[in-house]
């Protein structure tokens, strides 16, 4: 059967990856960023370049919807084929493996869950440190554009009061969602009778557990010398302009 009369393979759904704990997302990372090796490798060569066990790549596989390490492989071959370019730019792999994972109706409905909080609230606060705190001030200005009263706050050792957070959505933005100073003050913002929604790169974070709500997006964790933090962002503004766009729609 020609390539393109094959059906469509589909492995790296947003429910499954967001399904991975930490080990195995740790698979996960290396699949993507390493997919011209892992086609070639043996159980146990991936789970040593991962760092992982075997068990957890058998984990890893059955959560994909494969039954083992042989069809996980012989999948992914068809995955690439069928999806991904030749050759791409330097951590397009990546970037092309989120938006697979988000293109699907489950996806969306999802999104339109958190437009459902957001249009109960009154006002949205945007809450972030360091890149997150960025994003949070573009995230408040996008919103205010679309006509939702929005502010930010990029400083986690802000007072947070019974005024400020009285029919207010807090959104909450991390990449780790581990961050003690941002968990801190989410917990402040509950405490307030606040609702608190979270953009995270994991929902098994300890900042997503302690949400009303979160939406979670996954791409590999990138740092210079193991401290500075340079994983993409992309992710977070496609999913803040989403809910700017379908929340613009509600409000019109």
């Amino acid at each position: 059967m020609p390539l393109k009369d094959q059906k469509p393979v589909t492995l790296f759904t947003h429910s499954a990856v967001a399904s991975l704990n930490h080990l195995e997302m740790m698979v996960y990372n290396y699949v993507i960023k390493n997919r011209d090796k892992v086609i070639y490798m043996t159980i146990r060569e991936l789970a040593d370049a991962a760092g992982v066990s075997t068990t957890t790549v058998l984990r890893f596989c059955r959560k994909l919807s494969c039954e083992g390490y042989s069809e996980f492989r012989v999948r992914y071959k068809l995955y690439l084929e069928q999806n991904e370019p030749q050759q791409a730019n330097f951590g397009a792999s990546e970037i092309i493996s989120f938006f697979r994972s988000v293109n699907n109706d489950e996806f969306d409905q999802l999104l339109d869950q958190a437009v459902e909080i957001i249009l109960a609230s009154e006002r949205i606060i945007f809450v972030g440190a360091g890149t997150s705190g960025s994003l949070a001030k573009y995230g408040a200005r996008f919103f205010s554009n679309i006509g939702k009263f929005s502010n930010h706050i990029d400083d986690p050792y802000f007072p947070v009061t019974n005024d400020m957070a009285k029919n207010a959505l807090a959104i909450v933005l991390s990449v780790s969602g581990e961050t003690e100073e941002i968990l801190r003050f989410a917990s402040q913002f509950s405490l307030h009778n606040c609702s608190v929604m979270t953009i995270t790169s994991h929902e098994h974070s300890r900042l997503a557990k302690l949400a009303d709500f979160n939406i979670s997006w996954h791409a590999p964790q990138m740092r210079i010398a193991g401290v500075y933090d340079v994983t993409t962002q992309i992710p977070v503004i496609y999913i803040l302009e989403s809910l700017g766009r379908k929340l613009a729609k509600k409000i019109a």
